[in-house]
């Protein structure tokens, strides 16, 4: 059957092995396995706003009845509400059914800790090897539930409030994309009850238009939203609402390594930033290290992923870290990635030192790079490649400290990502083709 869970959870085509009806069942029953105690387990259950969630709830719900537990369905919602509402509702797992930031047609199965954190690696690989087997111990207790608690989610909606604290946005103007997906009421919502006129694009969903040339991969729709209406940003979410893109007062999509600069200066200007450090990954920009140590900041750095952030930043004992991808974590405050709590951070740190968004993403400098995601046939081990591996090679001998290659595959799709950063343009473009090259002869 093969390897069930990627960099977040399981994903894939919605009715296609391993995103089925069937293999929810056996996620409920191997989630009341792992977890269950002495008590009845309680295991909360949300979606995102795709036509296929509603039929891999209820395969969900099946699996977990099947093995006495109690389901709680949460309905639409984004993800970092589950995972807040998990410990809130003193619940002991939880599932959210989304396929985050990709096409309607896709859907995949996160699962929650009762702590509120993804599952640690070991802990997935023993729950993987549950639903591989498919094989349960039987003799299960009779008693189950399921409800339906969608009013759960204004918990998460004053928790956001009370993040930030008194933050009035009177007199702000902002424009949310919420591309169709769970955050579709709370996101305008929340910008509302603070203060703010809201324009909201992509928040009539339809089951089909998650994503669909809105959200948090199109910023610049909300950056055209921005310029006619006067607005002082854009914020765009994806499909879950666990990540964000921000544009600016011109219209201007704000890059992710950028919109960590704001936030970790911001919190250190606070006397915030733990140990005067902040965790972003491999695929970060070589400027947001310069611009950070310039003003005595450490970046570590984590692999791909919002779960490998997180886990560098516990055992850092940082508060703070993200990937350029707009996954933001305020450990303080959250146990995951937080699409509208960035945003309302982001707020806060303007209306604290008076200044606009553009101008404080004017912090530091970007080394020219190119992200290249190509399509691959299979996924053979980088390191048995052996054209490629001589020229990583070759172009760490040129590259020096002025730049740098980072090649992967995607952890959720049959791509393979080339990232060159230099602080020459068009040494990137040189190497950007000399890699694209390479890859399709050895992998096509």
């Amino acid at each position: 059957m093969g390897k069930l869970f990627g960099t977040d959870g399981i994903r894939g085509r919605a009715g296609e092995h391993p995103v089925t009806r069937e293999m929810a069942q056996r996620l409920g029953k191997a989630i009341v396995e792992i977890f269950r105690g002495d008590d009845v387990l309680k295991v909360l259950i949300g979606r995102d706003t795709r036509e296929s969630g509603m039929e891999l709830e209820q395969g969900l719900v099946e699996g977990l009845l099947a093995c006495g537990a109690h389901a709680v369905r949460l309905g639409v919602v984004p993800s970092p509400a589950v995972a807040y509402l998990v410990k809130e509702l003193g619940a002991g797992a939880a599932v959210m059914l989304t396929a985050s930031h990709n096409p309607f047609g896709d859907n995949g199965m996160k699962v929650f800790a009762g702590d509120g954190f993804k599952l640690p690696d070991a802990m997935e690989a023993v729950l993987e090897k549950l639903l591989i087997s498919g094989e349960f111990p039987k003799g299960r207790p009779a008693v189950s539930k399921v409800e339906d608690s969608s009013g759960a989610v204004d918990f998460y909606v004053e928790s956001l409030k009370a993040a930030i604290g008194a933050l009035d946005l009177c007199g702000m103007k902002v424009v949310v994309d919420a591309g169709n997906g769970s955050g579709f009421e709370i996101g305008p919502r929340v910008f509302r009850e603070l203060g703010a006129e809201v324009i909201c694009i992509g928040t009539e969903p339809d089951g089909r238009n998650i994503n669909d040339g809105c959200g948090s991969l199109y910023g610049e729709v909300a950056g055209r939203a921005v310029l006619a209406h006067g607005a002082d940003f854009g914020v765009s979410l994806d499909g879950d609402a666990d990540r964000l893109t921000l544009t600016g007062p011109d219209g201007k999509v704000v890059s992710g390594d950028r919109v960590m600069a704001i936030c970790a200066l911001g919190l250190k200007a606070e006397g915030k930033l733990r140990g005067d450090a902040m965790v972003a990954t491999v695929m970060s920009n070589l400027g947001l290290d310069d611009a950070m140590r310039a003003n005595g900041i450490s970046v570590l750095r984590a692999g791909v992923g919002d779960k490998q952030v997180l886990e560098l930043m516990r055992a850092e004992g940082l508060c703070f870290g993200g990937e350029n991808s707009g996954h933001l974590i305020f450990s303080e405050h959250s146990t995951t990635g937080d699409g509208i709590m960035s945003a309302l951070q982001i707020c806060r740190m303007m209306k604290r030192s008076g200044k606009t968004l553009a101008v404080l993403a004017g912090v530091m400098r970007e080394y020219p790079s190119t992200l290249l995601n190509l399509p691959v046939r299979e996924k053979p081990p980088i390191e048995g490649l052996p054209k490629l591996q001589a020229m990583v090679a070759e172009a760490e001998r040129a590259f020096g400290i002025d730049g740098r290659q980072l090649i992967r595959y995607s952890g959720t799709e049959n791509k393979i990502r080339v990232l060159v950063e230099h602080k020459d343009a068009a040494v990137v473009d040189l190497w950007i083709a000399k890699f694209s090259e390479v890859i399709r002869e050895e992998i096509g």
